[in-house]
């Protein structure tokens, strides 16, 4: 089998645009991937240089394969099966700014470089008050060494308001842009940075707010060396991703310029404001596992695909995505439609289990953010109450009894959530009581759900049906 670098695959020389922090396998499988379609396509010329934010070192992999190696698309697109792959050609090179402190430094006075991306994890985007580096010494944060290479680039070009760059983080933390732009303030502040330096970052750098979607499962582990055999290469970079991909960025003109990935017919999004579509993809997607959940292992389900595909949750699932969640949203039905069908494909991709098990980690938080709003916003449009989501609250109830059909289940979720739903379901009370109990538990989902007129009665009828309906 033949070696991956640059004595086998020929790789086009391109300018950097890119600085890219994080290594791992989802901005390896989502944005490297697209920036090397959009090379491929024409509409773009540009390489990317990756900074490592965790690893200690650069691993052998990146070295002995020349930074190349191949994203495999595989699940369901428009109904389809896709399984192809794509050949990244992108990645200029892969340094670690702790071992390689002026390396990491001299990025900053390439004249070409436009944007800067980053996956550093949630924790990532954080300022560190004791975070005060001495000459020579790397920052501990990812903003602290952003906030080091942009006031390099400032000093390196005198201020030039014409060499700014457009910031587009990728961490899954609500106006992520916005934060990073927080902490970089305050480290100029901390580290006593010149006035003109603020008005720089203030005028000429785009910290953009932006919304990720898709999953990258990372490295085949199970058939690795059948890919590779497909491949005819060995590669040990090899990132499996799903069909899906969104990226909606909130972005000025010029940022939109500098990456032109709608003319290369991928799915990015150029908006005024995110907030809709983050709605959107907590209320459909993330919803819609929360909402199946319970209903799933109750019925003794264990993965996402066979919810999709059994007879009667298939069924429901569908009602509560198309006939409860949609009607409550704000952007327009034929586009939330289209999405909602994606949403689909990906449940039913044949490539990925995805256990119930798994979704089901604080599913109280979770139903609390993605479900609960859907319900109460319904109810106030529509003036009665969505079936299915009732379905999926009284299942969830049922399933934090934490015993069923004489078997255990094993509950992940914090202790004092866990306790007060042992507490109620061993008190000696009536159904009415014990639900009463529950929806009014402000620890549980924010306020006192007992207030709302007629959810406790929905619910009782529900759970009532499902406990006889299971012999409980």
């Amino acid at each position: 089998m033949k070696k991956l670098n640059k004595t086998t695959i020929a790789k086009t020389n391109r300018p950097v645009k890119v600085l890219q922090f994080g290594s791992g396998n989802f901005l390896r499988g989502f944005a490297d991937w697209m920036i090397e379609l959009m090379n491929a396509r024409g509409n773009y010329n540009g390489s990317v240089v990756v900074v490592q934010s965790h690893s200690p070192s650069v691993p052998q992999a990146f070295l002995e394969q020349d930074n190349l190696y191949h994203v495999l698309i595989q699940g369901i697109e428009k109904g389809k099966t896709v399984n192809s792959h794509q050949l990244i050609t992108c990645i200029e090179a892969v340094i670690n700014p702790v071992l390689e402190y002026n390396s990491f430094l001299q990025q900053a006075e390439n004249p070409d470089l436009e944007l800067i991306i980053s996956n550093t994890t949630e924790a990532g985007i954080q300022f560190d008050p004791m975070d005060i580096p001495t000459a020579g010494q790397t920052p501990k944060t990812f903003p602290g060494k952003l906030t080091a290479l942009l006031y390099k680039r400032f000093e390196f070009f005198d201020g030039d308001m014409g060499k700014g760059l457009s910031l587009i983080p990728c961490e899954l933390i609500e106006n992520n842009g916005a934060a990073l732009k927080a902490a970089v303030l305050k480290y100029i502040a901390l580290w006593d940075y010149p006035e003109a330096f603020k008005r720089w970052i203030m005028e000429a750098v785009d910290f953009c707010n932006s919304l990720v979607d898709r999953i990258v499962p990372g490295f085949p582990e199970n058939n690795y060396r059948e890919m590779q055999e497909q491949l005819g290469y060995e590669d040990h970079l090899m990132v499996v991703a799903e069909p899906f991909h969104l990226w909606v960025i909130e972005a000025s003109p010029v940022t939109i310029k500098r990456f032109p990935a709608i003319q290369a017919g991928l799915q990015v999004k150029f908006v005024a404001d995110l907030a809709a579509y983050r709605t959107r993809k907590v209320r459909i997607l993330n919803g819609a596992h929360t909402a199946m959940v319970s209903l799933g292992l109750l019925a003794g389900i264990e993965t996402v695909k066979e919810v999709i595909e059994d007879n009667e949750l298939g069924i429901l699932i569908r009602q509560i995505i198309f006939e409860e969640i949609i009607p409550v949203l704000e952007l327009p039905k034929k586009e939330l439609e289209a999405f909602a069908q994606d949403v689909l494909d990906r449940f039913s991709n044949p490539f990925i289990r995805h256990e119930l098990s798994s979704i089901a980690l604080n599913s109280i938080s979770k139903f609390r953010v993605r479900v609960l709003p859907t319900i109460l916003d319904y109810h106030k449009k529509l003036s009665h109450w969505p079936a299915g989501l009732i379905q999926s609250f009284a299942a969830l109830l049922l399933l934090y009894k934490g015993t069923f059909n004489g078997m255990k289940i094993h509950l992940k979720d914090e202790p004092k959530i866990l306790k007060i739903f042992q507490s109620a379901w061993e008190k000696k009370q009536s159904l009415n009581e014990l639900v009463n109990t529950l929806i009014s538990e402000k620890a549980l989902w924010g306020e006192d759900l007992s207030q709302v007129e007629g959810l406790i009665e929905v619910i009782e009828k529900e759970l009532k049906l499902q406990l006889s309906r299971h012999g409980q």
